[in-house]
């Protein structure tokens, strides 16, 4: 029905219209005099949109039923706007912000349309338009960047009541028998259908490039297996050899195998574990240093691995050219300076793997069976345990209140920075640990402190309450984002967002 389908295209500029009051609002009263202050503005936007896509949805009809050509001979919104009545914001913990409104809007629209069938031309024309619905609205992701979140995502708490009629030549086509309920009753059921809880419709605010925040999506099995022919730096003519590697894009410390003493060849077979966040643009960093004991250590070679290069769950074993530097037009990278011998494997994980499906395709059958076993095993082997201990609210110490977060887990030691003056700081920092086996029966402990701002002081610091969170359920769920009050608080708490990932 074709009046069925301007008013869902209706629907939703409206609903962008209410959002971007929201995005705005102070209080129900100033945002109703906001947008009746942008009515007339917003109608002409709205008005320009909905004929933009109108015009595709109008060439579906024509040469059907004889329809010879369909147009806009008026469309504007009126004088009216709508009114909103009520707002209730949610907590979810989540990274969002949740509200739910009532909408009531009884339009004075002036909205004719012209079909031209055989020789006739016939106006239709949409009279006495009234809304009523009770929309939730969800601005997520928070992001740092303006307005502050990347989409809009609207949903329908319940069915919505429509209300209007159609006039066609001076008459009301509503008036025939049985039509007017058939049509109420098509649109509230399309409306329903499209938009009823928990279907949603969203809005995009942000450019994706701007609103991504990038997460882990897999491991990186690197094995240094070995060098061979390196360059002599010791004055008794060998080198101390050891390899440093990383990732592109990442701020975390380098890993290293030992050290090789007085050795041009040495042999490693030394495993490591990094964590992947973009197979498609990251960079394995291959560097092999001479270690001395005194001064700085010499770089013998580097090389890089583009990780989109590999295929997933398929072991690569590389022979690397070592180089100089990664300049191709520089002479010295013509000297030899041996080579380096590594074995690599990339593993998405386990709800990532989809978005890998067209490159397991032709893998597939090169998977062994206990990888296999290992997708499938959503608890047991190794993973990714990623913390993000995101704020605390109501902490106050009794000297100070320059709160900080320090977590302890399996023997190591994380803090956040510092907020000064603060009884309500925001962190929204993340810990990555990798695990060769699910953390079932363990524990994390994380304490909320103040530090003074001087040094020199009997009071530096103070602990301002403590938590300790078992990640047996983490583990079993994959996920938990939970706001635990603080042991030794009286009425401080922390929010925390853990997540085990397997490989």
């Amino acid at each position: 029905m074709l009046w069925k389908k301007l008013f869902l295209k209706f629907h939703c500029g409206l609903s962008t219209l209410i959002l971007i009051g929201l995005e705005n609002c102070g209080g129900v009263d100033w945002l109703n005099k906001f947008i009746a202050a942008m009515w007339p503005y917003l109608d002409k936007a709205i008005c320009s949109s909905i004929r933009g896509m109108s015009k595709p949805m109008f060439a579906e009809y024509i040469g059907k039923f004889q329809i010879q050509s369909i147009e806009f001979e008026s469309l504007l919104l009126g004088t009216l706007p709508p009114k909103l009545y009520g707002i209730k914001v949610h907590d979810t913990n989540e990274n969002e912000i949740v509200m739910e409104t009532a909408i009531k809007w009884a339009g004075n629209p002036n909205i004719v349309l012209i079909l031209r069938l055989f020789s006739l031309q016939i106006r239709i024309q949409l009279v006495d338009l009234q809304i009523f619905a009770a929309p939730r609205v969800a601005l997520k992701p928070l992001v740092p960047a303006f307005p502050c979140f990347a989409n809009i995502v609207v949903s329908l708490l319940e069915k919505p009541h429509i209300d209007f009629g159609m006039k066609i030549l001076g008459g009301d086509i509503m008036s025939i028998p049985g039509l007017y309920q058939f049509v109420q009753e098509t649109i509230r059921k399309q409306v329903s259908n499209l938009y009823l809880w928990p279907h949603v419709f969203e809005i995009p605010i942000l450019d994706a490039s701007v609103a991504a925040t990038k997460k882990p999506v897999g491991i990186l099995h690197v094995n240094v297996v070995k060098a061979s022919k390196l360059s002599k730096m010791d004055l008794l003519g060998t080198s101390d050899p050891y390899v440093k590697l990383s990732l592109s894009g990442e701020r975390l410390p380098s890993k290293k195998t030992t050290i090789k003493m007085n050795n041009l060849n040495p042999i490693w077979n030394e495993k490591f574990k990094l964590v992947v966040k973009d197979p498609e643009s990251q960079v394995l960093q291959l560097q092999v240093y001479d270690w001395d004991k005194v001064g700085g250590h010499d770089r013998l070679g580097m090389q890089l691995v583009p990780l989109k290069v590999l295929t997933p769950y398929e072991t690569k074993e590389l022979t690397l050219d070592l180089l100089k530097n990664t300049n191709i037009n520089d002479h010295q990278n013509k000297k030899p300076r041996g080579q380096l011998v590594v074995e690599l494997k990339f593993t998405p994980f386990r709800e990532e793997s989809s978005k890998f499906s067209s490159q397991l395709d032709g893998c597939r059958s090169m998977v062994s069976r206990d990888e296999r076993d290992l997708q499938d095993d959503f608890v047991g082997g190794a993973g990714l345990l990623s913390v993000k201990i995101q704020g605390a609210a109501s902490v106050e110490g009794k000297r100070h209140s320059n709160p900080y977060a320090v977590m302890h887990f399996r023997g190591e030691k994380k803090k956040t920075k510092m907020v000064k003056k603060c009884r309500d700081p925001v962190w929204n920092e993340t810990f990555e640990f990798m695990l060769e086996e699910p953390p079932l029966e363990e524990k994390i402990h994380i304490e909320v402190r103040s530090r003074k701002s001087s040094r020199f002081s009997f009071f530096s610091k103070e602990s301002l309450g403590h938590v300790e969170i078992n990640l047996g359920d983490v583990v079993h769920n994959g996920r938990i984002n939970t706001k635990y009050h603080l042991i030794n608080s009286r009425h401080g708490m922390i929010h925390v967002e853990i997540k085990w990932t397997v490989a």
